[in-house]
């Protein structure tokens, strides 16, 4: 499937990954990286994750974002790591299954960035 074509990650579903799915390859990654430009691709313990940090006034907003990630995560079967510290949250994106990163977890950081701005 051509990314350059397929539909835009904020109509786009998350499907159930299996442990055979494809990686998205760099150039996919590059391509979906254009509608969430605030995400980097990190290397953590040799496996590719979507990581952003997001910023908050006080703690108490930064919990309640992180309550709404995981409630959104919950709802799709396709969890996230989320450290929420001092006026900060850190979300990491990536497909367990493959051990890797996964068309869902693009979709699910441009997901995450819709919850962002209607919290903050």
């Amino acid at each position: 499937m051509s990314y350059e074509n397929a539909e835009s990650l904020g109509k786009a579903v998350c499907t159930a990954c299996r442990a055979d799915a494809p990686k998205v390859t760099a150039d996919e990654a590059s391509t979906l990286l254009r509608e969430i430009p605030d995400w980097q691709i990190s290397i953590i313990d040799g496996i590719e994750h979507l990581v952003r940090e997001y910023k908050f006034g006080n703690y108490r907003d930064g919990l309640r974002f992180t309550v709404a990630v995981g409630e959104l995560a919950d709802e799709v079967d396709h969890h996230p790591s989320i450290i929420t510290d001092w006026c900060k949250v850190t979300v990491h994106w990536w497909t367990h299954k493959i051990g890797g990163l996964h068309r869902n977890d693009f979709i699910m950081a441009y997901r995450t960035d819709g919850l962002f701005a209607s919290i903050s």
